[in-house]
C-alpha cells in the first residue's frame, strides 16, 4: 500500500507529488548543434549541470521512499536537503529552454523550419521515452505499482504515451514523467517565443509570459494557487521561457559576456533559500508556485557563468570527464530511476530495514549504482543512437555495420 507521501509524489492526485523532475533534462545532447551543425556542437560545463540535476531527482525519491510524511521531513533535520525535487525541474526546464535557443540566438533569433524542428525534437525525445513508458509499464504490472491507483490502466498507457498526462488525469506507470509532458507542450510554442525574441526584444519575451502569471497568482485565494497533478505548463512555463532568453549570452558583446554571472546567481539564491530555511519544507511545498518564480534568476543566471566560463572553477568541475558521461545519458537516467528506486525500497530495503536513515542510506547507496548502471546500459540502446543518427536508415546501416563487424571478430580462421 503506498504511503500519503509517495502518494503525493509518485503520480497521484496532488500535482507536487509528480513534481519530482524533469526533464528533461537531459534535454539536448549536442545543445545547439542539433539545431544547426554550423553551431558550437557543445556547451562546456552543462552537460554535467544536467547530470548532478538528474542525480538530485533521484536522491529526492530515495529519500521520499524511506520517509513518510512529506512535504513535512521526518527524518533527522540534515536529509532535509533531499526534499525539493520540484526546484530539479526548474533547473531542467531553463536549460531546456537555453540549450534549444542556442542556435536560433546565433542566427539572429531566427529557427528555420518549424516541421524540422519538430521533427528533431520528436526524434530525440520520443524513442527513449516510449521505452522508458514500456518498461514502468512492465515493472507496474510485474513488480511494483507506480501509483496507489494501482497498476497502470489501458487509458493511462494511451495518455502517457501520447504525452498527454499534463492535460488528462490517469495513473502514472512513472510519476517522474509528468515533466515531460510539460516540455512537449513548451515545444510547441517554442517556435512563438523565437518569433517574439526576434519582434519585441528579450524584455517583452519575460513581460508577456511572466506578467500574466503573476497577476493569476496575486488573484487566486490567499494569493496562492493550487495546483493539481497536471495542467502544470503554465504556470512552469516562464522557468523555459527565461531559459530561452539566457541563451543570449552567448552571442552577447564582450562586456556582456565577462560579467561575473556566478555572483548574481549566489544574490539571487540567497533570499530563497533563506525563506526556505525558515519557512520550513511544508509552507514551500505548498508554495512551489512563487518559489518557482523566484528561484528563476538564481538558476538562469547560474546557467549563464557556466556557459560563458566565468565561474572557472565550477565550469572546470562540470566539464571533467565523468561529468560529461553522465551528462550524456541524464535523459535516460531521468527517465528509468524511479521504477528502479521503487523496487529497491519497497522489495529490497523496506521488508527488512523498514523506515529511517539506515533504510535511507541503504535505498541511497544501492539506487544510485544500480539506477546510474542500468540508465547507462538504456541509453547505448535507446537514447545515444538517436543522437549520433538521424534517421531510422541511418540507424539501420550502423546497426548492420556493428553486427557485420562483430560477426567478423568472432570468425574462427579454418
Amino acid at each position: 500500500m503506498i504511503t500519503d507521501a509517495e502518494a503525493y509524489s509518485l503520480g497521484s492526485t496532488a500535482g507536487t507529488e509528480q513534481k519530482s523532475p524533469g526533464l528533461a533534462a537531459r534535454d539536448l545532447p549536442d545543445q545547439s548543434g542539433e539545431e544547426d551543425r554550423a553551431a558550437p556542437r557543445r556547451v562546456a560545463g552543462l552537460d554535467g549541470l544536467r547530470g548532478l540535476a538528474a542525480v538530485y531527482v533521484l536522491m529526492f525519491h530515495c529519500w521520499l521512499l524511506t520517509f513518510a510524511g512529506f512535504p513535512a521531513n521526518r527524518g533527522p533535520a540534515w536529509t532535509g536537503v533531499f526534499m525539493y525535487g520540484r526546484l530539479a525541474v526548474v533547473l531542467f526546464l531553463a536549460l531546456s529552454g537555453f540549450s534549444l535557443a542556442l542556435s536560433p540566438a546565433a542566427k539572429g533569433w531566427r529557427l528555420g523550419s518549424v516541421a524540422a524542428f519538430a521533427r528533431r525534437r520528436a526524434w530525440r525525445i520520443l524513442p527513449p521515452y516510449w521505452a522508458a513508458l514500456l518498461f514502468s509499464i512492465w515493472v507496474g504490472y510485474n513488480v511494483v505499482a507506480a501509483s496507489h491507483h494501482g497498476p497502470p490502466t489501458a487509458r493511462a498507457t494511451v495518455i502517457y504515451a501520447s504525452m498527454l498526462q499534463d492535460v488528462f488525469w490517469a495513473p502514472t506507470p512513472n510519476g517522474a514523467f509528468w515533466s515531460i509532458a510539460v516540455e512537449a507542450e513548451l515545444y510547441v510554442v517554442f517556435p512563438l517565443l523565437i518569433l517574439l525574441r526576434r519582434r519585441i526584444g528579450a524584455f517583452g519575451v519575460l513581460a508577456f509570459a511572466f506578467v500574466p502569471l503573476v497577476v493569476h497568482g496575486l488573484l487566486a485565494p490567499d494569493a496562492n494557487p493550487v495546483e493539481g497533478s497536471n495542467h502544470l505548463v503554465v504556470s512552469l512555463a516562464p522557468v523555459f521561457v527565461a531559459g530561452v532568453v539566457a541563451a543570449g549570452v552567448v552571442t552577447a558583446s564582450e562586456r556582456i559576456r565577462r560579467i561575473p554571472w556566478h555572483w548574481p546567481a549566489v544574490a539571487t539564491a540567497a533570499p530563497v533559500a533563506a525563506v526556505i530555511v525558515v519557512r520550513g519544507s511544508v509552507w514551500t511545498v505548498h508554495h512551489y508556485f512563487w518559489i518557482d518564480l523566484a528561484v528563476i534568476p538564481a538558476m538562469v543566471f547560474l546557467i549563464m557563468s557556466v556557459a560563458t566560463g566565468t565561474a572557472v572553477s565550477l565550469r572546470r568541475l562540470l566539464d571533467t570527464r565523468p561529468m560529461r558521461s553522465l551528462g550524456s545519458f541524464s535523459y535516460s537516467l531521468y527517465l528509468v530511476h524511479l521504477p528502479i528506486v521503487m523496487i529497491i525500497s519497497r522489495k529490497l530495503v523496506r521488508p527488512y530495514a523498514g523506515r529511517g536513515v539506515d533504510a535511507f542510506l541503504l535505498t541511497l547507496g544501492l539506487g544510485l549504482v544500480l539506477s546510474i548502471t542500468f540508465a547507462w546500459g538504456f541509453a547505448k540502446l535507446f537514447e545515444l543512437p538517436f543522437q549520433r543518427y538521424r534517421s531510422w536508415r541511418e540507424v539501420g546501416m550502423a546497426t548492420t555495420s556493428l553486427l557485420s563487424a562483430t560477426r567478423r571478430r568472432n570468425q574462427v580462421p579454418s
